[in-house]
C-alpha cells in the first residue's frame, strides 16, 4: 500500500488514538484535528491526500465540513478523498455523505480491514 498524508477529523480522544495508531502503523503520515473548522483551515493551508472524518463534530458537522473543503478545493485546484466515519448506521447515511461531497462512508467501530477495502475501491493501494 502507498503512503498517504491523512487528516483525521475526530473529537473523541480514544478514536483519535486508535486511528492514529493503525494508520501510523500502516506507514501513513497522520494529522489529527478535533473540529470541522480546524479541518477546513488545515486543508486550505496544507492539504492532505485523504480525510477521514467523523460526522458528529463540535461546531460544524462533518457534512458541512466536507462541503466547505470541496468549495476550497475549487480555488486551490487540489482534490482530496473524504471518507466519512460515523457511529450512525442509518440506511440513508451513505447517500447523505456522498451528496455532501464525500467519496465513501465507513461505519464505526473503525476496522483497518474495512479501510483497506475502501482504499482498494477508491484505487488507493
Amino acid at each position: 500500500m502507498n503512503r498517504y498524508r491523512i487528516l483525521v477529523v475526530e473529537d473523541n480522544p480514544l478514536n483519535q488514538k486508535i486511528l492514529s495508531f493503525y494508520l501510523g502503523r500502516e506507514g501513513h503520515d497522520v494529522v489529527i484535528v478535533s473540529t470541522g473548522e480546524k479541518a477546513v483551515e488545515f486543508m486550505e493551508e496544507s492539504g492532505a491526500d485523504l480525510v477521514i472524518m467523523d460526522l458528529m463534530l463540535p461546531g460544524i458537522s462533518g457534512y458541512e465540513t466536507a462541503r466547505r473543503i470541496r468549495v476550497s478545493e475549487q480555488v486551490s485546484g487540489r482534490k482530496s478523498l473524504i471518507i466519512a466515519l460515523t457511529a450512525n448506521a442509518m440506511d440513508n447515511d451513505r447517500e447523505q455523505c456522498l451528496s455532501a461531497g464525500m467519496d465513501e462512508y465507513m461505519p464505526k467501530p473503525f476496522d483497518i480491514r474495512k479501510l483497506h477495502d475502501i482504499f482498494e475501491a477508491l484505487n488507493l493501494q
